[in-house]
């Protein structure tokens, strides 16, 4: 048996969790770690303090054991194994089954949330990618809800897994807590706003008990998700309710998490106290996943779909390659290719036979809904800059330039008005445009390879 004295515990403690910080992320190392104690080393046993039964169930996965394990033993010169406790635990003398830890709640309570959205199926490719970190910062917010960031705002473009991040937060939640987690659309939020004010005219009588009713279901909770948060722009009126719904949650520290199309300076017809409230927390911008990544998750939905089928590698680097802007398209592309197989009697997917099934879709789907949106990632994949640079403030030449050519393309070939470019980069003044327009057509009148590189830009627009 070994005992050792509170000092000395901490100091080896420290000395752990100086090595730890080098290993893993800030935001990790804040989350999990930084609040721990050893309380004892005992029977080859290193019994560890923590905040939470999640915390526990977090640091017993097979994620963490093996590292800490290593460092640990390292550190103290033997071998052992821990043993996460909470406080409750120490003073009761009875362990809890983080296994069985999670919602049994009395009541019966309608989520929406998806069940297959999780963390365990949102795919990250490497532990250093912009996908890896958008996963990190949404686990912090599902570990310590109301407490890391609040609100939590997520923001990209269409098909790149906001809606996954969102749904993986409150089933994280869920199962790992008794609170109560709503998640609905800004649309399902005006909706129920404006049948209270059709049952006033049907049923003026119970106006007030509909009215609490509707308080209680989006102010009577842990967690409030509310996914496409810019249409609330289009019903100004609703904005003082959606006001008064997120002060009387953030208050409470009551977690928020909202999603959106656009940052909060882009969502310039809400009220400006309602945009200054979206960026008390943390702003997380979701990228399109890199190559490697697109690579990762055609590997994971062939899997999910179970296909008894084989997809060579060339034809998974096809589509990764063709496919990169959007997750959603990516999944579609997996299955067409799938279904022309199908359709040709069993046919073997080859590389042939994927050039043939994605034609179609190659020449009109790459063209995104949006013209303007697709001018704007040609843009940045050619310059090397981000959707958030060239939709911002900076004026540096690398990122300006870029800019202007691409409202000039914008407006001569794409044919957009000066306010929807103005608006789509960022929400600029009109004139901005104009001046950005006229200076690179005077330009490419006398230089050659600046008429040259748009003329290539151009091209890949299909327009």
């Amino acid at each position: 048996m070994l005992i050792l004295k509170s000092d000395h515990l901490n100091t080896i403690w420290n000395e752990f969790l100086n090595r730890l910080e080098k290993e893993i992320e800030p935001i990790l190392f804040e989350l999990y770690f930084k609040d721990t104690k050893l309380i004892d080393l005992e029977d080859n046993k290193a019994k560890v303090l923590v905040d939470s039964i999640p915390i526990k169930k977090r640091l017993t996965s097979q994620d963490y054991t093996n590292l800490i394990e290593e460092i640990f033993n390292d550190v103290s010169g033997s071998n052992f194994k821990f043993e996460f406790l909470t406080e409750e635990e120490i003073t009761t003398n009875i362990s809890i089954d983080t296994d069985k830890f999670g919602v049994p709640s009395d009541a019966i309570f309608e989520t929406n949330l998806n069940p297959e959205y999780t963390f365990d199926n949102y795919v990250v490719g490497n532990i250093k990618s912009k996908s890896a970190r958008a996963k990190t910062m949404a686990l912090s917010v599902a570990e310590k809800p109301g407490q890391m960031w609040n609100p939590l705002y997520i923001y990209g473009s269409s098909g790149l897994g906001k809606t996954h991040l969102m749904h993986a937060i409150g089933n994280y939640i869920t199962a790992n807590s008794n609170k109560r987690v709503l998640y609905v659309t800004s649309d399902k939020f005006v909706t129920d706003f404006m049948q209270l004010y059709k049952q006033k005219k049907e049923d003026n009588d119970n106006f007030n008990e509909n009215v609490s009713s509707f308080k209680k279901k989006y102010r009577d909770l842990d967690v409030l998700i509310i996914d496409d948060i810019q249409y609330l722009e289009t019903v100004g009126k609703l904005q003082q309710e959606f006001f008064n719904t997120f002060n009387e949650l953030h208050d409470n520290h009551k977690q928020i998490i909202l999603a959106s199309d656009r940052s909060p300076d882009d969502l310039k017809k809400l009220e400006d106290r309602i945009r200054t409230r979206f960026t008390w927390g943390y702003i997380l911008n979701v990228y399109p996943p890199d190559f490697d990544v697109r690579m990762d998750i055609i590997d994971k939905k062939i899997e999910n779909y179970d296909l008894n089928i084989k997809y060579p590698k060339d034809v998974k680097e096809y589509i990764a390659s063709n496919f990169t802007s959007n997750v959603r398209i990516l999944e579609n592309a997996i299955k067409r290719v799938f279904a022309y197989a199908t359709m040709a009697g069993g046919a073997d997917i080859t590389y042939d036979l994927a050039v043939e099934a994605l034609k179609d879709i190659l020449s009109s789907n790459t063209i995104a809904k949006n013209k303007v949106d697709f001018l704007q990632q040609i843009i940045c994949d050619n310059y090397n800059i981000t959707i958030e640079d060239l939709k911002g403030n900076k004026r540096n030449r690398e990122i300006s330039i870029p800019r202007q050519i691409a409202m000039y393309i914008a407006r001569v070939h794409i044919n957009e008005s000066y306010p929807k470019i103005a608006t789509e980069f960022g929400g600029k003044n009109h004139t901005s445009v104009m001046h950005a327009v006229n200076k690179i057509s005077k330009e490419i009148k006398t230089n050659k390879e600046l008429s040259k590189e748009i003329d290539k830009i151009v091209s890949k627009l299909n327009v």
